[in-house]
């Protein structure tokens, strides 16, 4: 799942996402990105029961990578180098 809590849900999404996380636990590896703390999942999951069971369910056997604030695509694009003669691509 990327940028989950990028979009505000529709009704009734929130609880399918919590059915498809509830399925997947201790199913199979799953990737969730997001750039909401923790503490601020109560904007996506409304009802604040089924925010923590989301991210009970999402931080059991976890690995949490935080990348920080920083954007990498925006560090990585001031960095990129073009070669020599070719124009940059996009």
């Amino acid at each position: 799942m990327d940028e989950l809590g990028y979009l505000a849900l529709p009704d009734g999404a929130a609880e399918l996402v919590f059915q498809v996380l509830s399925e997947r636990h201790e199913r199979g590896s799953l990737i969730v990105t997001t750039n909401l703390p923790f503490g601020e999942w109560t904007k996506v999951f409304r009802d604040p029961r089924l925010a923590k069971a989301v991210v009970d369910r999402l931080t059991h056997r976890a690995h949490i990578i935080d990348t920080g604030t920083e954007s990498w695509r925006f560090r990585h694009g001031l960095t990129r180098k073009t070669k020599p003669g070719r124009p940059p691509t996009s």
